[in-house]
């Protein structure tokens, strides 16, 4: 039988976790402003003193939602472009996939709250810069990498266009949020799929395989 320590470890384990969940709710619904670090102990059943113990303040907390919400994906997609033995192209086509998946989860709700809030609060378009878009970057930079070092893309600016390449899903995690109405959804699936064709003929290497 679990001794009474043991329970109490792994309920303090679970603690940051569960208000790191509550959070994102509240976030979601109402905002950062409007949230407070009581409505967050509330729904997450235990006392706003409780928060105090894991997080400083409700930057912190938001920075943990962000990380819960956000790592897993970026976890996956590193795991794939370190792993993965097939052509770039097959790459990048598999990375999108990674991405597209994550637009049936948080991203769209944590980006509205970052471009919404952030006039107010640019500590949040900071945190979202260094925990999010970075990363993305950099993912996008080693996959831009690949492809030249292995001559199956042309020599291009990695710098630049990585945000070319993440253009799409921003718009599309934007377009959730705020198009309802079922005649102004807009269709993910064409339209990375079309964002990729488009994006693989571009970046091609025309003199690949031509005889020297």
């Amino acid at each position: 039988m679990e001794s009474e320590d043991k329970k109490w470890r792994r309920r303090s384990q679970a603690r940051p976790g569960e208000l790191s969940a509550a959070a994102f709710q509240l976030f979601s619904e109402q905002g950062f402003a409007a949230t407070r670090l009581e409505d967050v102990a509330a729904r997450a059943g235990v006392s706003k003193g409780t928060i105090y113990r894991y997080f400083d303040n409700k930057e912190a907390l938001f920075a943990q939602v962000v990380n819960d919400a956000i790592s897993p994906r970026f976890a996956e997609a590193d795991v794939l472009l370190s792993a993965f033995e097939g052509s770039t192209p097959d790459l990048l086509r598999t990375f999108f996939k990674v991405i597209r998946s994550g637009l049936d989860g948080p991203f769209p709700p944590m980006i509205k709250l970052v471009i919404s809030e952030s006039g107010n609060f640019p500590e949040l378009a900071q945190m979202w810069s260094e925990l999010v878009v970075k990363r993305i970057f950099g993912l996008v930079h080693r996959i831009i990498t690949r492809g030249m070092e292995r001559n199956e893309f042309r020599e291009v600016n990695r710098a630049l266009i990585a945000p070319l390449v993440g253009a799409p899903v921003l718009l599309l995690a934007m377009a959730k949020q705020t198009f309802k109405a079922e005649d102004m959804q807009l269709d993910a699936d064409q339209i990375l799929s079309l964002h990729i064709d488009m994006l693989l003929r571009g970046l091609r290497n025309q003199e690949e395989g031509k005889e020297t």
